[in-house]
């Protein structure tokens, strides 16, 4: 959602923008542009690591001596016997092999990995601008508020983790991978914004309240959305109702409600979850095109000329990809990498672009003048 092929007569390139900001702003802008590429790696790495059903293969957390894998047999060995111990192997990978271990280990491995070089791609550079003044006194608090955003998220991720390693369960809870996936969007749109307060000159900016106040709300809608949608993958939910329009044929499936189960029905019925699901997602359609709609009456800058007709674009592509996730979900083969992953991947994308564009358009059109 950067605006990119903005016409000649007001460039408007993010940093070409950045003309009328401070000099030292463009390194500055440059490295959170990269931070920002990694956040959207590093939550796609966590959507493969669930896909793969690796997130359980570690079962410690070591922030320094994690760095590494295992360099031995031994090593490897001795990782391999504390995942024995785990509910995860015992009740449902009990067959692994060592080859087998290694291949979820990797991806585990290898998302925590990123979050370390996340950390050190923000640390290192955080300190030479510091030492050579770039920051101007508003910049600091916001950077400042990045770190804890990023340290809190490690620590959530290794909470989620923490809660599928006892007991009988062989997958993390899905309302703590639902928390660590929605502090990640935080974090995301948090960067984004930092960076759009950078890039987009002041005259650029619209002052209108009500369209303000729309927007807010499609972007409230929206993370509900990817709430249940975080509880559908956590759940494993697809395979319960792989059909479309309908839900196992029918428009108001059955086992929508469990009374017993009262209220958790929310986080933990697989087909009220997709009913939900489903139906934020038409809500979120109905709503993106009545946005649309009083976008394109608005009249406003060569930025939100550009930037208005991206949710659209993008909620279309979204659904298409949810509607073809959900009827792929059949053809599901445990270990192997196939045409569902490859759906899911690409509608957790585009989730995440929807979402910028939306944070976007949410700065573009400010509450006041």
């Amino acid at each position: 959602m950067l605006n990119k092929n903005i016409p000649p007569a007001k460039p408007q390139l993010p940093l070409q923008s950045m003309t009328t900001q401070p000099s030292t702003s463009r390194p500055v802008v440059i490295w959170l542009y990269t931070g920002l590429v990694m956040i959207i790696v590093q939550i796609l790495l966590g959507g493969i690591t669930r896909l793969t059903g690796s997130g359980l293969s570690i079962t410690e957390w070591n922030v320094v001596t994690g760095t590494l894998p295992p360099l031995s047999e031994t090593a490897w060995l001795d990782e391999f016997e504390k995942y024995k111990r785990t509910p995860q192997f015992q009740l449902l990978n009990f067959d692994f092999t060592l080859h087998n271990f290694k291949f979820i280990f990797f991806w585990e491995w290898f998302h925590r990995l990123w979050a370390r070089l996340i950390g050190i791609v923000f640390a290192i550079p955080f300190i030479i601008f510091w030492i050579r003044g770039y920051f101007k006194s508003p910049m600091v608090k916001p950077l400042l508020v990045l770190f804890l955003l990023g340290a809190l998220q490690g620590a959530i991720g290794w909470i989620m983790v923490a809660s599928g390693l006892t007991g009988d369960a062989i997958y993390v809870k899905p309302t703590r991978l639902a928390l660590h996936f929605v502090f990640a969007l935080g974090l995301l749109s948090y960067t984004f914004w930092f960076i759009l307060q950078l890039t987009v000159p002041a005259s650029s900016r619209l002052a209108n309240a009500s369209l303000h106040r729309r927007v807010l709300l499609v972007i409230g809608v929206l993370l509900f959305q990817l709430m249940y949608g975080a509880f559908m993958a956590g759940h494993k939910a697809a395979t319960a109702a792989p059909t479309w329009p309908t839900i196992n044929d029918k428009w108001i499936p059955d086992a929508l409600f469990n009374e017993q189960e009262g209220l958790l029905n929310f986080i933990d019925n697989r087909i009220l979850i997709h009913f939900i699901h489903r139906g934020l997602a038409y809500l979120l359609v109905v709503a993106i095109v009545l946005l649309s709609i009083r976008l394109y009456k608005t009249t406003g800058s060569a930025w939100l000329n550009h930037a208005r007709k991206w949710p659209l674009i993008l909620v279309t592509v979204q659904v298409l990809l949810g509607i073809f996730s959900v009827l792929t979900s059949t053809n599901i083969i445990p270990g192997v990498w196939g045409i569902f992953e490859w759906m899911a991947q690409l509608h957790q994308l585009v989730a995440m672009l929807l979402l910028l564009s939306l944070v976007q358009l949410l700065f573009l059109i400010k509450r006041n003048a």
